[in-house]
């Protein structure tokens, strides 16, 4: 099946209209008759694939009594659909990737500085936000549960890569009690048939993944995408150029990185 030409922005658009359609308990195609419109015009939009004018969309929203803040916020998104890549600034403590991790069938992780976020424990992330957060300005309970949904993502039906940098295991998370909880969660991961992880060694000194930590995430449906997390917010990359570059950063990381049982190998010495 081709994949669709549709960005981030694009889907997170279509996402949105989906919303303001379902208070109305009307069908898409009784929508697109009162609107004069064909049905595949309507599915194009809410699939993320465009395919209406910014006229069009002020009809669909009028059409679907939409009050005037969300209305502003769905005109700038709407302008924002032809743009491959998109600066991300979550308005909650939910990763800002989740909804795009949700729809790929393949997530590639490289982290430097920390275990990465899905394959963190709770003590480990509680310590982490502990540790680069002022105590008073999060809610450390919300963010947690937030970070827990990530964990829903592991299943059979999609295939994780994890790089991570020796250093990143090596880095005092908690303390002790802490970090052994935490390498002893690594290994039983590990084991999963659809999990592969494997470490950078710091002996290698410099390595491909120097310039930072990403996301790449695959679609069966849909162009790749990767991710660059901020403090506060997130890029995604969608143009070719950027998605060649960080492919080549994978590849090269694979080459440098212990395999599957030398990782597992390396996790276990922490333990002893």
């Amino acid at each position: 099946m081709p994949r669709r030409k549709s960005s981030v922005v694009g889907r997170e658009f279509g996402d949105a209209v989906r919303k303001i359609i379902e208070p109305t308990g009307l069908t898409h195609r009784k929508i697109a008759e009162e609107l004069g419109w064909d049905e595949a015009k309507l599915s194009d939009l809410v699939r993320g694939k465009g395919g209406v004018t910014e006229a069009d969309l002020m009809q669909l929203l009028g059409f679907c009594r939409v009050k005037p803040p969300e209305v502003q916020r769905l005109l700038a998104l709407f302008r924002e659909t032809r743009v491959r890549g998109y600066l991300k600034f979550p308005n909650d403590q939910v990763p800002a990737l989740l909804e795009q991790e949700r729809l790929a069938n393949e997530i590639t992780v490289w982290s430097s500085l920390l275990v990465p976020g899905h394959l963190q424990t709770t003590d480990y992330m509680r310590a982490a936000i502990d540790g680069v957060v002022h105590p008073a300005a999060v809610d450390y309970e919300e963010v947690i549960t937030a970070k827990i949904e990530r964990h829903k993502l592991f299943h059979w039906s999609r295939t994780f890569a994890f790089y991570i940098h020796e250093y990143a295991l090596r880095l005092p998370v908690g303390g002790p009690d802490v970090m052994k909880d935490q390498y002893i969660h690594l290994l039983g991961m590990a084991q999963r048939s659809y999990i592969t992880l494997r470490i950078v060694p710091a002996s290698i000194g410099a390595h491909a993944g120097v310039s930072g930590s990403f996301i790449r995430l695959g679609y069966e449906k849909f162009e790749p995408v990767v991710f660059l997390e901020g403090e506060n917010s997130g890029l995604i990359l969608e143009d070719t150029a950027s998605l060649a570059v960080y492919a080549s950063v994978v590849e090269r990381l694979d080459d440098q990185a212990l395999n599957p049982e030398e990782s597992k190998e390396l996790i276990t010495g922490f333990l002893t």
